[in-house]
């Protein structure tokens, strides 16, 4: 069974930049698309990127595109998320997430426990 694990978040000043790991054990990732998801204290959890299996196509939700940057390195069963110029609003713990083939803010099957990004001065 696929097994997700996150890495990367920790505390970080407003305008710096993170880098976020998934990394995928009991399986390989080439067959799932990667979403990324964020859930911020009292808010509801959100979508804000994911890529697809073959074609690699991305997606990030209106907030983030200009500054999340969503890869994958197959060879490394890892999905990463590049995170620039990070707002107070970033702040959250952010999941991965992965479903078969194809991108959707819906119906994925394994999530990892996520890892906490705070922005704050």
């Amino acid at each position: 069974q696929l097994q997700l694990v996150e890495s990367g978040g920790g505390l970080v000043q407003p305008g710096g930049s993170l880098r976020l790991s998934c990394v995928a054990s009991g399986s390989t990732l080439d067959d799932y698309a990667i979403g990324w998801f964020r859930q911020a204290p009292g808010k509801e959890r959100e979508g804000v990127s994911c890529i697809s299996s073959f074609t690699g196509s991305t997606y990030y939700t209106d907030s983030v595109k200009d500054r999340f940057t969503i890869s994958r390195d197959n060879a490394k069963n890892t999905v990463y998320l590049q995170i620039n110029n990070l707002e107070p609003e970033d702040t959250a713990v952010y999941y991965c997430a992965a479903r078969d083939l194809t991108c959707s803010w819906r119906n994925f099957d394994y999530w990892g426990q996520g890892t906490q990004v705070t922005v704050s001065s």
